[in-house]
């Protein structure tokens, strides 16, 4: 494999693991802060078209892809280690969070009621916040301080 192409793909396997390990933990967040079952799987899930029950692993699935391109993308601009890990994942907690104030609009649980009002949620807002913080924190944690190389290939 070139360079680049071995360290985006070790970048997504590690923000695929750390989506994976936010989501496995999200739950016991949202129960801690009273969130109403606000989850990202959930929030995803079921905005798939046509998935019905299977939101949940439909859910999962959009979570960790994203996850895979925020990780290479981290690994790829040079990102490494928990500190830069955070400070990537909370800046696109920031930068994202506008866009919350679409979600209270056109998401079904928020529409049917399930959710209570997300934009200015400071529960919701905190359960984010330590979710992203934990995704940097582990992403940061598994990209490989330096590609291996074997003979200047992979």
């Amino acid at each position: 494999m070139r360079d680049a192409t071995a360290v985006a793909v070790r970048g997504a396997a590690a923000g695929a693991t750390a989506a994976c390990a936010w989501a496995a933990l999200e739950p016991l967040a949202g129960r801690a802060l009273r969130t109403g079952g606000f989850t990202d799987v959930r929030l995803l899930g079921r905005l798939v078209p046509g998935v019905g029950e299977r939101w949940p692993l439909a859910g999962a699935l959009v979570h960790a892809a994203n996850g895979a391109a925020f990780g290479a993308a981290f690994a790829l601009a040079g990102g490494r280690g928990p500190r830069a890990g955070l400070a990537w994942a909370m800046a696109e907690a920031v930068a994202t969070w506008p866009g919350i104030a679409l979600i209270d609009r056109l998401h079904p649980d928020r529409r049917s009621g399930r959710w209570p009002p997300l934009a200015a949620n400071p529960r919701v807002m905190a359960q984010e916040a330590a979710m992203h913080a934990l995704f940097g924190i582990v992403l940061g944690a598994l990209v490989p301080a330096e590609p291996s190389s074997r003979g200047g290939r992979d």
